[in-house]
């Protein structure tokens, strides 16, 4: 199978630069970062203008885009203005929009067992009125979240201090506010001539406020939440059943996949990952642990797991302990067409065509590197860590993350299979592209059986204590939102 581009489609994004644009929440130095506020979920809405990030203690933080004249003007005298060319930003900047605390912990007394408040997948929606909602996936607890625009509140936030680069110079920025602050770049590393503190939030927030409750919706840990096309259901998906609801109707729900065996010492495989196509309200499709992708009809039957379409590649050569493993996806989405499907499994990324069943067209090798040494990356739990996938609106770019806060880019058809290597992190300009292991450092063995050398990498190269999970494409633009522990970086294409 061939797919054709169009001279307009063609895009250098696999050889081209990205620059990182924005930071928030960048710790100061010697602050501890918390267990809480480790990014779990990005998430731009359909129009790109909103991206919402959880994280694991619960609260969801808001941003919105903003157009940049208005700060870029600030202060200008009238003759000034009146002189001035305004020069719209090729690339959107965000601010501080919200944040509120979508969930709590609670404790199952029936199984005496606590659900966690981390935020684990995040999705938006529309409803007639305008106003921006969103449905919030966690622990056995789904809410759906409506922002009244009417009111106005103080915010008490101070994670979202904002670092913005712009033409090689940086400023920080809270909620949209300039802060006086002298900032020294010295060969595009920033420094602050020792003075630190957190920035305050300076502006009113937009009030958010409960809208729907689905309480205890699933007997599982659920991993996964989709809107429909229709606008007027979702999914919810946990290791062995989807239910499909209304967003509307908080009290009842439909089971449409239902894996669960009678003994379950006969089970096999979970559920790890589902989606709506993004046309078609009636076809979803499901991930599994085992690698398979299922495409189902909702139409052909009232419980959908016995009337897939399975998507499977056919392993070829010896299998070892680590073979299932690493071959559960860990994340599904489809293209913006619906013609494909990307997923990402420990190793690979894959993109599918929905007619061709029998292999992907095309696989991009992540982690092939670790491959010799699964047993040591078992042994430190890394197999088991779960990574994202993300694609662009337009075309079939699509981005993955890596270990060392490596982010991968790829373009089908165009470029090599290498892609671009960026090493997320706070210098604008520092871009690290993955060594030829001749070169790379070498640690010992004890390092290696342990799991880590000094530094934290292994003989590989890769830092296992820094890991890119999860990562958002803005729909409408080439700008990447990725999450590295508590700071969240927004990469565009220059």
């Amino acid at each position: 199978m061939s797919f054709s581009f169009s001279s307009s489609d063609v895009s250098s994004l696999a050889v081209s630069k990205w620059k990182l644009s924005q930071i928030f929440g960048d710790k100061l130095p010697g602050e501890e970062v918390q267990n809480i506020d480790i990014i779990t979920a990005v998430q731009f809405d359909k129009s790109g203008n909103h991206l919402a990030v959880g994280d694991r203690g619960g609260r969801v933080v808001i941003f919105e885009k903003s157009d940049g004249k208005e700060e870029s003007l600030k202060g200008t005298s009238r003759e000034e203005f009146e002189k001035t060319d305004f020069v719209v930003s090729r690339y959107p900047k965000f601010r501080y929009k919200t944040e509120f605390q979508s969930h709590e912990p609670e404790f199952d007394y029936l199984k005496s067992i606590e659900i966690e408040e981390k935020i684990k997948e995040i999705r938006w929606c529309m409803i007639p009125n305008g106003s921006l909602t969103g449905a919030v996936k966690e622990h056995r607890v789904k809410q759906v979240k409506k922002m009244d625009i009417s009111q106005h509140i103080s915010s008490e936030n101070s994670l979202l201090g904002e670092r913005s680069f712009i033409n090689g110079e940086s400023e920080y920025i809270a909620n949209g506010h300039s802060l006086e602050r002298k900032e020294n770049t010295v060969n595009g590393v920033s420094s602050f001539n020792g003075v630190h503190a957190k920035l305050a939030c300076l502006a009113d927030s937009t009030r958010a406020m409960c809208r729907k409750v689905h309480a205890h919706a699933h007997d599982f840990n659920m991993n996964s939440v989709s809107i429909n096309s229709d606008g007027e259901t979702f999914i919810s998906a946990d290791d062995l059943r989807i239910n499909l609801w209304n967003l509307e109707i908080s009290k009842q729900c439909f089971n449409i996949i239902d894996t669960k065996p009678e003994n379950m010492e006969a089970l096999t495989e979970v559920i790890t990952s589902a989606e709506f196509h993004p046309y078609h309200c009636n076809l979803m499709a499901y991930s599994s642990s085992r690698g398979f992708i299922r495409l189902v009809d909702m139409r052909l039957s009232a419980l959908c797991d016995h009337s897939a379409k399975i998507l499977k590649e056919e392993s070829h050569g010896p299998k070892s302990f680590f073979t299932e493993i690493i071959a559960a996806i860990t994340d599904l989405k489809f293209a913006n067409g619906g013609r494909h499907i990307l997923c990402r499994d420990f190793m690979n990324l894959k993109l599918w065509d929905v007619r061709m069943d029998t292999r992907p067209v095309a696989t991009y090798r992540i982690h092939e590197r670790l491959r010799p040494k699964l047993c040591d990356v078992y042994n430190n739990d890394a197999i088991f860590d779960k990574f994202d996938c993300c694609l662009a609106g337009d075309r079939l770019n699509f981005a993955t993350g890596s270990y060392s806060n490596h982010l991968r880019i790829f373009s089908y058809g165009i470029g090599s299979e290498e892609g671009t290597t960026i090493e997320v992190g706070k210098n604008p300009n520092r871009k690290s592209l993955l060594q030829p292991s001749s070169r790379l450092r070498r640690s010992s063995l004890s390092n290696l059986t342990r799991g880590f050398s000094r530094e934290g990498s292994n003989e590989f190269g890769f830092d296992f204590n820094s890991k890119l999970l999860h990562m958002a494409w803005n729909p409408t633009t080439n700008l990447i939102a990725c999450a590295a522990g508590n700071t969240l970086l927004m990469y565009h294409h220059a």
